[in-house]
């Protein structure tokens, strides 16, 4: 991220965590290393590509909220951590690697996917989605408020997500799997039941919408 960053020790930055009331049981699985720190809310204009992040494994604070006018992303393994101390607003967040998304407040987004992440996912506030979108084993490690929106998941997950929704009631169409043979090479391990991996990702990457209705909610 290209933004101003203040280096802090561990300790320092756990300091912090506790400062702004964030729960020990969320920062004790980070790395025990040194986060660059933003002092207050920050804004960030179109995707906040965590891949792009260098060097590898630091971890990212924001004291304060964040708003991303495009999508948090997360595609490869080795990003750093996102911690943010505020409410998170963004276009979409989508992960599909080594993921390490805190947030202290809401989220509110169009999209929440995850796809296949060893990741450490924890909200302490509400999710606000147009879509939840689970794949491949993943799910958010907490979701301390209440989860807003239609969830889109595979059937393993059905016991802890009972109202689960069906695809082409909430996705546009151009998203939605048209049959078993349906460019298998680019849904990969996606196994979101009526749901096309490959062509959601591009459609986020893209800064398109992928719901019918559209935009964040509240807007």
């Amino acid at each position: 991220m290209n933004i101003a960053t203040t280096l802090h020790s561990w300790d320092e930055s756990v300091a912090l965590f506790e400062r702004r009331g964030l729960p020990v049981s969320s920062y004790e699985n980070l790395y025990e290393e040194s986060y660059d720190v933003h002092s207050g809310a920050l804004s960030i204009d179109g995707h906040l590509d965590l891949d792009a992040t260098e060097p590898y494994g630091t971890g990212y604070v924001v004291d304060g909220d964040l708003d991303v006018s495009g999508a948090v992303l997360n595609l490869d393994d080795g990003c750093p951590a996102l911690i943010v101390l505020g409410d998170l607003r963004a276009a979409a967040v989508y992960l599909e690697g080594d993921a390490k998304l805190l947030v202290r407040g809401s989220v509110h987004v169009e999209a929440f996917v995850g796809n296949m992440t060893d990741k450490l996912v924890m909200l302490h506030g509400d999710l606000h989605a147009r879509v939840t979108v689970l794949s491949a084993g993943f799910e958010p490690d907490l979701v301390e408020g209440t989860l807003h929106g239609p969830v889109l998941a595979p059937a393993y997950l059905a016991a802890d997500y009972p109202a689960l929704a069906g695809a082409e009631a909430v996705l546009v169409p151009e998203v939605l799997c048209a049959g078993a043979d349906d460019d298998p090479d680019g849904q990969g391990v996606f196994d979101t039941p009526g749901v096309h991996g490959g062509r959601l990702q591009s459609r986020i990457e893209a800064g398109l919408p992928v719901t019918l209705a559209g935009g964040l909610p509240g807007r």
